[in-house]
């Protein structure tokens, strides 16, 4: 079994609460109320704090990594399905995945001030932001694009058709290459985004519903979870290829992984289950029950992302 020394947090987005698991026991110890629809989390730049983003609450939860106390509460933010930081920790990013634009705040330690809202497309869903943050990516879920925003301006620098649904986006380390996970379709479609325009340089077949990433931590490789195929493929992010697919029944959505690499930490979306899935064997080392619809999945004790 995994070797785990902080709690797991589980979002369990149709239930408002957070499942906190003992990594131990493997057991949930307890739940923690939230805003409706938690969907994702982040661990702020100081990594005192974990924020759960309450969608339909237009709030944001506050919660100790380490003890999983909540700190407080922040109201008025709009609609936040998705949220990011830069990797320079001047800018916290939603996106407003009901109200279609992306917020751009400024962060100072504590308080978050609106600096600019920007209409994208139709249902923007993810987000990720290069290591230099200089460009915003956020995929639009139901108008099938691929969006890039300009940090500096925080203006929309371009957009691209892309297949069906497209959910999480993952840059490389070279800032050069995006991965893009399609829900509707089967696989993940691959860009250079080194240019003035992106440009399809390949599509991966990976899975029915590819649709969250999670970067394996050592810079080369990438899981994405396939949520109606009900498997995880890894990807070497070097030749674009997949080199192992792991069976994840249930629903798998959201993951984060061991400190050591070697297990996947998974949500089960339609299981109500949180999935641990050791990458050396293969096979499903534990199964955690936990609330409706579970979502994001984050704990202190991670690999690299």
């Amino acid at each position: 079994m995994p070797t785990v020394r902080t709690p797991i947090f589980v979002l369990n987005s149709l239930d408002a609460n957070v499942s906190v698991i003992d990594p131990v026991t493997w057991t949930e110890r307890e739940r923690i109320p939230t805003g409706k629809e938690p969907h994702h989390i982040y661990l702020t730049p100081d990594e005192k704090s974990l924020i759960v983003a309450n969608a339909l609450s237009d709030s944001l939860t506050f919660l100790d990594p380490r003890t999983a106390q909540v700190q407080r509460t922040v109201r008025g933010i709009v609609d936040p399905y998705q949220l990011q930081f830069s990797p320079d920790m001047k800018w916290f990013v939603t996106a407003a995945n009901r109200l279609n634009h992306v917020d751009f705040y400024r962060w100072d330690g504590q308080e978050l001030t609106l600096a600019k809202r920007v209409a994208t497309g139709k249902t923007p869903s993810h987000l990720f932001i290069d290591s230099k943050s200089t460009t915003l990516y956020s995929s639009m879920q139901d108008s099938d694009e691929l969006v890039a925003i300009d940090i500096a301006t925080q203006a929309i620098r371009w957009r691209t058709r892309t297949g069906a649904m497209p959910a999480d986006v993952f840059v490389a380390p070279d800032d050069r290459t995006l991965f893009l996970g399609l829900t509707g379709g089967d696989g993940v479609e691959v860009y250079d985004v080194g240019g003035a325009t992106p440009k399809l340089i390949k599509k991966i077949a990976t899975g029915r519903g590819a649709h969250a990433f999670r970067g394996a931590g050592d810079g080369r490789h990438l899981y994405v979870s396939n949520r109606v195929a009900n498997t995880i493929s890894k990807i070497d992010m070097q030749t674009q290829t997949v080199l192992a697919s792991y069976p994840a029944a249930g629903g798998p959505d959201c993951m984060d992984l061991t400190a050591d690499g070697r297990f996947i930490l998974v949500t089960s979306r339609w299981a109500k289950k949180l999935t641990v899935i050791d990458t050396v064997t293969g096979k499903t080392v534990q199964q955690v029950p936990v609330g409706r619809s579970p979502h994001g999945v984050w704990t202190l004790d991670h690999a690299r992302r």
